[in-house]
């Protein structure tokens, strides 16, 4: 990147800044600008209603019967009426401007604070030989039936590796499939299937120092979403047996029960082993519920992660590397693989106001990283849900991570994990902000002027 170049782009990232800051102030200023005291009055309603809409759904959740349908009703109710509000003091299309304006503003913003040099974590690509003798198993009701829809048998045996067809209506142990196929010689390892499914095979694959195939045959697949495959064509991952990379990613375990993406204990664990969960998740749920919400029925939680104590959540959430869930746009998305440390969210809810404290401000989960987490309980064994399968483990549940464990082999050419959009730090932006005037000429050479940060250097792998 040339010096001109770089000069335009600071440039723009300053007046973006600006941009932001600008709108984000006309933006808070409307309301009460147009509508008087009234608009203030109107806009703690409407402050005031969002929240009381928060506590409603709390309700819904927490309750049954009647009280349940009460305060659905009122969930619903709640912000139609403040619309209404708004409509009638005709100032409807002020909250509706300023809302836009503060759309406006975080986009204008995350626009400039990306444009600072910041980048997210890339996983290394190394180059390996392709394999010689690779080893899948293919689940074909996994993804609704993706294996045969997509063909991945025949592309898969085309490319020259063994397959094995799961049979949906007997239980197999993946895990000891896997270790006999390392007996008889396979040099790669590889599943189309769930990510619980993943991660028995994975843990095989990691322990005899084995590449590992990840195929997008699974209903959500999040262990290949963070990888960069492509979720739309599992049949596309295949290509990795042929032209091919491999990743450095760790692997995560509860006891000794590997995992990929999570182990979640508490409410969400014991959901999960409910007969009915898997034909309806939404009736399971809302069935139980109210007494794992109210700590009827349950364990008692507490989870210590690296000096830290949690006591007596409804819900611990020990992730595979962090989850981000300070921004909607990133929410539940893993910046990277490759850390370390374990993710840990904590949620402890007591009352509806805190329910409504916690859905306005995410932050207030319990969120910190750890290399151990141990979970304890008042029970000798605890539900949890492993990369969302169904099993019970042993208290103290003792989470651990290998780092960089496990070599997933991925195609060369995928479409990638999107940066992450950045943080949105009000403070960066004002001195962003006040910066202008002091890059006034394109210099020819030398470093950018010290308040002013870095240009990206979009070559970078």
């Amino acid at each position: 990147m040339g010096p001109t170049s770089a000069w335009w782009r600071q440039n723009r990232q300053i007046w973006a800044a600006r941009g932001a800051l600008t709108a984000a102030a006309v933006a808070v200023l409307l309301p009460p600008a147009q509508g008087g005291l009234g608009g203030l009055l109107l806009l703690v309603v409407g402050l005031a209603g969002l929240g009381f809409t928060c506590a409603a759904l709390w309700w819904t959740l927490s309750r049954r019967g009647a009280a349940r349908v009460a305060a659905a009703l009122l969930a619903l109710a709640t912000p139609v009426g403040v619309v209404v509000l708004f409509a009638r003091a005709n100032l409807l299309w002020v909250v509706t401007v300023s809302g836009l304006l503060w759309c406006a503003a975080v986009s204008s913003g995350r626009y400039a604070l990306r444009s600072t040099g910041l980048r997210q974590g890339r996983l290394k690509e190394y180059r390996t030989p392709p394999p010689r003798r690779p080893f899948l198993l293919l689940n074909p009701r996994s993804g609704g039936g993706k294996v045969e829809r997509f063909a991945l048998r025949e592309k898969a045996e085309s490319l020259g590796a063994r397959v094995v067809l799961l049979d949906p209506e007997h239980h197999q142990d993946v895990a000891a499939l896997a270790r006999r196929a390392v007996a008889d010689g396979a040099d790669l390892l590889g599943v189309a299937g769930g990510d619980g499914t993943q991660a028995l095979v994975a843990a095989v694959a990691a322990e005899h120092g084995l590449p590992f195939l990840v195929i997008s045959a699974g209903t959500r697949n999040h262990f290949a979403m963070d990888l960069g495959l492509d979720r739309d064509d599992p049949a596309a991952c295949l290509d990795a047996l042929t032209d091919g990379v491999e990743l450095r990613v760790d692997l995560c375990f509860a006891n000794d029960r590997p995992f990929v993406n999570n182990a979640s204990f508490g409410v969400y664990g014991a959901v999960v082993q409910s007969p009915g969960y898997r034909e309806d998740k939404v009736g399971t749920a809302l069935e139980l519920l109210p007494d794992l919400l109210t700590r009827q029925r349950g364990p008692r939680l507490t989870a210590h992660a690296d000096g830290t104590t949690f006591t007596d959540p409804q819900a611990v959430l020990v992730s595979n590397n962090p989850y981000r869930i300070d921004d909607p746009l990133g929410f539940g998305r893993r910046q990277r693989l490759n850390s370390g440390r374990l993710g840990v969210l904590s949620v402890k809810v007591d009352s509806a106001l805190e329910a409504a404290e916690l859905l306005l401000d995410p932050q207030g989960f319990g969120a910190l990283t750890a290399h151990e987490v141990v979970i304890d309980a008042d029970e000798p064994r605890l539900e949890v849900g492993l990369d969302g399968e169904a099993t019970t483990l042993s208290t103290p549940v003792r989470c651990r991570v290998d780092r960089r464990a496990l070599r997933v082999r991925v195609p060369r050419d995928r479409p990638g994990v999107p940066d992450l959009p950045p943080r949105l730090d009000w403070r960066r932006l004002r001195k962003l902000a006040a910066a202008v005037g002091r890059t006034a000429v394109p210099a020819r050479s030398g470093p950018p002027h010290p308040d002013v940060p870095a240009p990206r250097d979009d070559r970078a792998v």
